[in-house]
């Protein structure tokens, strides 16, 4: 399952953290907010990290967000993308109203990751 991180941190600082904690290696792309390139908004980012993947090769066709504020929902969204709301991390409980579903531990993603992309398989 090819992964990406799509962060409103400045995108330099988001490569330096995967890789100073030793996670880069499981990221496709990183990619984060840029004022200088115009990538601002949350929605930006996720769209430019998705043209990243699509370069690389990656089916992007059925992408889900995964996120803990209510910017990853409410970006994804707007380009018709659902969230699985990590309540794990620093949002509150209620910004998750919006996303499909939510998961209460990292552990609990796995399985929510696969049903969502078995229901846009068979149209549910």
């Amino acid at each position: 399952m090819p992964m990406a991180v799509a962060t409103s941190k400045v995108e330099d600082q988001a490569i330096r953290l995967t890789r100073h904690f030793g996670v880069d290696h499981y990221f496709t792309d990183v990619c984060g907010a840029s004022d200088a390139l115009g990538r601002c908004r949350k929605d930006a980012v996720i769209a430019e990290s998705l043209r990243r993947l699509r370069s690389r090769g990656v089916d992007t066709s059925r992408p889900v967000m995964v996120g803990d504020r209510i910017y990853d929902v409410e970006g994804a969204a707007t380009l018709g993308m659902p969230t699985v709301f990590a309540l794990w991390g620093y949002g509150e409980p209620h910004e998750s109203a919006n996303a499909i579903a939510a998961a209460s531990s990292p552990s609990g993603l796995l399985p929510l990751l696969q049903g969502t992309m078995q229901h846009s398989t068979t149209g549910q």
